[in-house]
């Protein structure tokens, strides 16, 4: 599926949610939703947008930490609402743009959203759109994450994409999950918004996954790096490749590594 106005890096096909629901889901995404869910509960929210939703793994923690908020979930991608909705029922899904949301000036008294921040646009655009949305007062909680050398995981699959394609390797996870990897210029963008920042934190947790080839089929086929793979050709050999890159760096499973993120909230 093609989205107006969303290069290749920030796109997702169809396909994509069930590779990214069953392999990297319960591996990279579900303990930072814990976290973040967590947080979002202390808040004792009444009203909760979340953006960039995804498949819903921070909306079904949503919903059992915080069980009287109204939830509402969105993302640009209709492939990602289809999911979400199907696994997360208890949230209003909708299909929105985070620059552009479909829904009244301050009515929602917090807004959160789990690695997304990272693919929009324009990111002052999305955060004046995110505060307008908010109450007087109401918070923006997310996350980003931390350079790519904090991510093990990505450090080993970086590894073995550049090992597969030595010349113009993919750059999918530098330029985009960890192109926006400095908390001051985070803040700088929240405040060009109209945010005050009052907390962030550097966090880092735990992935566990049962094997490389797990992570491998995850990020090949369930990420927009997929698109940059099939424009290059030969996805098996890429595959045998990166797997081979990512045991001789990780073990050859379960693996275990570190993964560290940062966690903003900014009042309006």
């Amino acid at each position: 599926m093609r989205v107006p106005g969303i290069n290749a890096d920030r796109r997702w096909s169809e396909s994509m949610p069930a590779a990214y629901e069953q392999y990297l889901v319960p591996v990279v995404f579900r303990p930072f939703a814990g976290d973040l869910a967590a947080r979002a509960a202390a808040l004792r929210p009444r009203r909760i947008l979340e953006l960039a939703a995804g498949t819903g793994v921070l909306t079904s923690a949503l919903l059992a930490a915080a069980p009287s908020a109204e939830v509402t979930a969105t993302d640009l991608n209709e492939a990602m609402v289809a999911v979400g909705s199907a696994l997360a029922p208890g949230a209003v899904w909708r299909q929105a743009d985070a620059q552009q949301l479909p829904f009244p000036t301050g009515y929602f008294d917090l807004v959160v959203c789990q690695f997304g921040v990272m693919f929009f646009p324009d990111r002052v655009a999305a955060y004046t759109e995110v505060r307008r949305v908010l109450t007087p007062g109401g918070r923006f909680l997310f996350n980003t994450w931390g350079p790519l050398s904090t991510h093990a995981f990505e450090v080993a699959l970086q590894a073995g994409l550049e090992r597969a394609f030595p010349v113009d390797p993919p750059q999918f996870f530098r330029t985009i999950p960890h192109g926006y990897a400095d908390p001051a210029v985070v803040a700088a963008d929240l405040a060009a918004a109209g945010f005050a920042v009052e907390d962030d934190q550097e966090l880092t947790l735990q992935g566990r996954a049962p094997s490389t080839a797990d992570l491998a089929a995850g990020y090949l086929t369930g990420t927009p790096l997929r698109a940059a793979v099939d424009e290059r050709g030969d996805g098996p050999a890429v595959r045998t490749t990166v797997i081979e890159e990512m045991t001789a760096r990780l073990g050859p499973g379960p693996v275990t590594a570190p993964m560290t993120a940062y966690v903003f909230r900014a009042a309006a």
